[in-house]
């Protein structure tokens, strides 16, 4: 019985070291050898260098001369790190049809000059409720907005949007995309920032 006993310890401890602190430290140490940008969060910074977030967790824009992105499940109040997760109700959920009811009433009252119908991205929250991408349309949707917010021509917004959006991966994997934060950054350097946020 002891040397039973003996054994499963040690194949425990054995797989443990392993599996549990060898392994890891072997892949993270090869993440951030070939690809040290990502190993370290995907990491973005303005342009005081300070850093203002990440290109794959989304973040809330509330501004109006902001990209607003998808609405999030993630948390009590969205947004949440910590609490990836989607809100889980299905299409005959009650709660749903009057929270995208109720944001697609703000989308029209806050986009008065939007052309065409609210894409439907912006009314719904994606798997991880942390998505940090729009379609170019659900973007560009939001164009008059920004532009008026900014005082800047909307050609000018669109193209800045336009020249941010990144292609499928491997030329084949995943549709066009833009990335909510990269281009808000974009235009606070290209336009500067909102008066009301320029001293922050």
């Amino acid at each position: 019985m002891k040397r039973e006993l003996y054994i499963s310890l040690r194949a425990t401890v054995v797989t443990l070291l392993l599996t549990g602190i060898v392994y890891p430290l072997a892949v993270t140490g090869a993440a951030v050898l070939v690809f040290p940008r990502r190993a370290r969060g995907s990491l973005i910074a303005d342009e005081r260098g300070r850093v203002v977030g990440s290109e794959l967790i989304a973040q809330p824009f509330a501004g109006a001369a902001y990209l607003q992105p998808r609405p999030s499940a993630a948390g009590e109040k969205g947004y949440d790190a910590t609490a990836s997760g989607g809100s889980n109700l299905g299409p005959t959920s009650k709660a749903l049809r009057e929270r995208a009811k109720k944001d697609l009433q703000r989308l029209l009252a806050d986009n008065p000059d939007a052309e065409g119908p609210v894409p439907a991205e912006l009314v719904t929250t994606s798997g991880s409720g942390l998505d940090p991408h729009l379609s170019p349309a659900g973007a560009l949707w939001q164009v008059a907005r920004v532009a008026r917010a900014r005082g800047v021509d909307p050609g000018r917004i669109r193209a800045a949007i336009e020249a941010n959006v990144e292609g499928r991966d491997l030329f084949v994997l995943g549709e066009p995309r833009v990335n909510i934060l990269v281009v808000n950054l974009a235009l606070d350097r290209q336009f500067g920032r909102p008066p009301s946020l320029a001293g922050r």
